[in-house]
């Protein structure tokens, strides 16, 4: 059964930095690309981040790039998200999501975590 456990969400005050984690079971992990996505209250889903199936590519919207950092630990099975100069904008309930296409970046996903929630705020 595959399992995507987020943790690491919190309260964090603006300019405040925090680091998620995802610890992914049920599937060799390093063979899926892995993402970010967040929800924001009362929006829809909103890509974060995605890091290819051996770490050797990342990539972010342009909104997020250089404030936030996706990497991940196959020999742990873990996804991280480092997130930097926090902005109340960025207060959302943050998912990890499989990719579904064995070694792809597409887009599509098959598995989400239950999320763990971010709020920045002073």
């Amino acid at each position: 059964e595959v399992q995507l456990v987020e943790s690491g969400g919190g309260l964090v005050q603006p300019g405040g930095s925090l680091r998620l984690s995802c610890a992914a079971s049920g599937f060799t992990f390093g063979d899926y690309s892995m993402s970010w996505v967040r929800q924001a209250p009362g929006k829809g889903l909103e890509w974060v981040s995605t890091v290819t199936w051996g770490g050797h590519s990342t990539s972010y919207p342009e909104s997020m790039q250089g404030r936030f950092t996706i990497s991940r630990d196959n020999a742990k099975n873990t996804l991280y998200l480092q997130m930097n100069s926090l902005k109340s904008d960025d207060t959302a309930v943050y998912y990890c999501a499989k990719v579904a296409t064995f070694r792809s970046i597409q887009q599509g996903y098959d598995y989400w975590g239950q999320g763990t929630q971010v709020a920045v705020s002073s």
